[in-house]
């Protein structure tokens, strides 16, 4: 299930509820009992070590600019 982050206007408490997707947007009340919060906009990290292969030198063939290699 999804956590969401939520911001309390009141108390300035950031706080998280795992909640799914559906109900996302509905109304959280902070952990101190107050109603006046916003839902956060979440960043997620993402990490790896794949790379795109590099274009191949000339144009023509499957690659470059619109799959064509119109920038020749």
């Amino acid at each position: 299930m999804p956590r969401y982050e939520y911001r309390c206007r009141t108390c300035g408490d950031t706080f998280e509820l795992s909640r799914p997707m559906a109900e996302s947007s509905a109304p959280a009340d902070c952990p101190a009992g107050h109603d006046d919060t916003v839902k956060l906009l979440s960043t997620v990290a993402v990490g790896g070590t794949a790379s795109a292969p590099a274009p191949k030198a000339g144009g023509g063939g499957g690659g470059g600019c619109c799959g064509g290699g119109c920038c020749g």
